[in-house]
């Protein structure tokens, strides 16, 4: 168990819940098995054949295979049994016989069979198995080959005695003031459920105990933050915010003003800010961070602004330094009496460049620095870190961040920005630790995208359309993106790598940027300027595409993702998605967010040739019927089960989350988060829950707590 459930104790065997129940004779259907799945049915032996063969081991024809057939009315599967393998269940596996199978559902023949099952007789007279499957509900438990289904039932029959002295978690008058029942007759109830409505009760209890124990241990985190110490920075009225604010040629939006009041009351207190701000693509996050940053610069510290890619640290340098004007030459003639510095530190930088920018750092010339990984070197001191900007969080590790913030001499305060609209409950089970921020209202000037799916397999003149409208865009002196899915110069070894089942479908891999540059130029675009722009080229060679592309010098920049964020070109108002299918909603949202960046309206083509009835088509139609992001990260997340949210995809650990479901179960996680804050609150250290605290040191293993400490 141990090795192949990851179950140590009794308790992470109590905690083992069933993936499902099963009535007596309602199984999985033998007419949907999966393949290549473990599946465990319930059905009855039809018929059972013997029969001998010759083979290389039993030259003279004493082979031995055994072929049983069972049904359970929805259709029938072939067991087989070879060898010696054949003498127990040749006796046992009589017609008429009730069963339990176990096993892998593979094709032999065209048709469905189970090789070599494990099976559990349901006799109802040996005394064991009346005892064990007594229940009209049979518990089903997440399996492996290794252990099937029953083996862990029958495990669990032995450790469910030991359930009556589990600790419960849940404060008294909690649980009681909600209706719950106790852990030890929930554990009962979801391993041993008599009724439907005790896996209902079971499952509202346990759903509980997830929800509030890790909200506790975020309360707690938020609580320990909020006793560290921090420099509060506050803007001096006639410093360099107050010159920004009356260079800007446009007004602030309501939002914009709104989330820069919550900074600054941050900003200003004696314990380190810990906000994340989610806005749309395009809602001027970049401007709110800007000024947070020249507030802090203001009251003397720095400001670090951290980028996942070169490509997107240049741009953000290029983008500050021209929004400062004459305030970001500190120093230099020209420049303004309360200027500052803002100086870029990436790895590509060259030597001479580097130097400069890290003396400027560590004698405080340099208000703003913004780059990547590369700020993040032992190399780069500050003089007085004040706060550090985290750009697209969920492309920087928990580590990077933690050393990041142990450059300042005391913890700087921490402002993280996303652009993947974060469902409000995720963004308290994830990000619990941070206070969020939304800025959802676009900045006047920006133009609605349009969105349409292109089925270029059933309706192939509706791609020819989609590159006549490219030329009318070119045509109108606007430019175009057309994104790719892959380079197309990797080696022949990427090609030999597993395909998905719907890579086998299709018979063809995903479209290459390369390729498709190609074809374009001698085809539907010919006479345009086309030019690639893809992650494997040099970062001056990509920063000259995206420079001439920004210039107007190019009139389709043929793509990777590379562009998906932060790339800001206003005068681009068309983006053809090539194999949209292939890129995840957030991914398309994001993508489609660099086109209608101007005054002209934007157009986003997704393409593709998934036939109309596929999950991947409902999905394409979902990201081209609404432009709300969290309506699309919504979608996403019930699509891709919220497993990966809980930041496994970061610590590397499987999802504490058993039970709760991130999208269903918002209710439960607001009241939990309030009900944690509550305690934490009144009693930090848990000192009069005892309980609680052991349920979180089992969350909470070393790994989590490092995870959660680092956050």
């Amino acid at each position: 168990m141990a090795e192949h459930l990851g179950l140590h104790t009794v308790g992470d065997l109590l905690h083992h819940y069933p993936r499902r129940y099963e009535e007596r004779g309602q199984l999985t259907h033998l007419a949907d098995l999966p393949m290549d799945e473990h599946v465990t049915v319930v059905a009855q032996v039809a018929d059972a054949r013997l029969h001998t063969f010759a083979s290389s081991r039993a030259p003279r024809g004493k082979g031995q295979r055994l072929e049983v057939t069972i049904t359970d009315g929805s259709g029938r599967l072939q067991l087989v049994f070879f060898g010696a393998g054949v003498h127990k269940p040749h006796k046992e596996l009589l017609p008429g016989t009730r069963a339990m199978f176990a096993g892998k559902v593979s094709v032999f023949n065209r048709r469905l069979q189970l090789a070599h099952p494990a099976y559990e007789l349901l006799r109802g007279d040996a005394e064991e198995t009346v005892e064990t499957w007594a229940g009209a509900l049979i518990p089903i438990y997440p399996a492996t080959a290794k252990l099937e289904s029953w083996k862990i039932g029958k495990a669990l029959q032995t450790a469910l005695p030991s359930a009556q002295e589990a600790a419960d978690p849940l404060p008294e008058s909690l649980r009681e003031g909600r209706g719950l029942v106790t852990l030890p007759e929930a554990l009962l109830k979801i391993h041993r459920p008599h009724t439907k409505a005790d896996i209902e009760e079971a499952r509202a209890r346990l759903k509980w105990d997830e929800a509030f124990v890790l909200q506790v241990a975020l309360a707690r985190r938020r609580h320990t933050d909020a006793q560290l110490p921090a420099v509060p920075r506050r803007p001096r009225p006639d410093g360099i915010l107050a010159g920004f604010d009356d260079r800007l040629p446009f007004t602030l939006t309501e939002g914009q003003r709104k989330v820069s009041e919550e900074i600054f009351a941050d900003l200003a207190t004696d314990h380190p800010m810990h906000r994340l701000l989610q806005g749309e693509v395009g809602s001027g996050k970049t401007m709110v961070a800007l000024r947070a940053m020249l507030a802090v610069v203001d009251a003397g510290g720095q400001a670090a602004m951290l980028a996942p890619t070169e490509v997107l640290a240049q741009q953000h340098h290029r983008s500050v330094t021209e929004m400062m004007g004459e305030l970001a030459q500190g120093g230099m003639l020209g420049g303004a009496e309360n200027a500052t510095k803002v100086v870029l530190l990436t790895g590509s930088m060259g030597a001479a460049a580097r130097r400069q920018a890290l003396l400027d750092l560590a004698t405080g010339e340099a208000g703003i620095v913004i780059g990547t990984h590369a700020l993040i070197e032992d190399k780069v001191q500050f003089r007085d870190l004040g706060l550090v900007v985290v750009d697209e969080q969920h492309r920087f590790g928990v580590e990077q961040r933690d050393a990041l913030r142990g450059k300042g001499k005391q913890p700087p305060h921490l402002l993280v920005m996303t652009a993947t609209p974060i469902p409000r409950t995720v963004a308290m089970t994830v990000f619990g630790d941070l206070e969020t921020s939304v800025l959802d209202q676009l900045p006047a000037g920006r133009s609605p995208i349009a969105s349409h799916v292109v089925p270029a397999a059933d309706k192939p003149h509706f791609l020819a359309r989609a590159w006549e409208r490219v030329r009318e865009e070119v045509e109108k002196g606007h430019q175009a993106y057309v994104v790719c899915p892959r380079i197309g110069d990797e080696e022949d070894g990427a090609k030999a790598k597993r395909k998905s089942p719907e890579d086998e479908a299709e018979k063809r891999p995903p479209l290459a940027v390369l390729d498709t540059a190609e074809q374009l130029a001698r085809g539907p675009l010919a006479g345009l300027r086309v030019e690639v722009l893809h992650g494997r080229m040099q970062p001056d060679d990509k920063d000259a595409v995206m420079r001439r592309f920004a210039a107007g010098e190019v009139d389709v920049l043929v793509a990777t993702t590379v562009i998906e964020v932060g790339v800001n070109v206003p005068n681009a108002t068309v983006m053809v998605i090539m194999d949209a299918d292939r890129f995840g909603v957030s991914q398309l949202h994001q993508l489609r967010g660099r086109v209608g960046r101007g005054s002209a309206p934007g157009l986003c083509l997704l393409v593709t040739e998934m036939p109309e009835a596929s999950p991947a088509r409902q999905r394409l139609n979902a990201v081209a019927s609404t432009l709300d992001g969290f309506e699309l990260s919504r979608i996403d997340l019930e699509q891709r089960r919220e497993g990966d949210v809980l930041g496994q995809a970061q610590s590397g650990t499987r999802s504490s989350l058993r039970m709760l479901a991130v999208i269903d179960d918002e209710e439960v996680i607001a009241e939990a988060r309030e009900e944690a804050t509550r305690i934490v609150a009144a009693d930090p250290d848990l000192e009069r829950l005892p309980a609680l605290r052991t349920a979180l040191d089992a969350l909470l293993d070393e790994e989590r707590e490092q995870y959660l400490e680092k956050g």
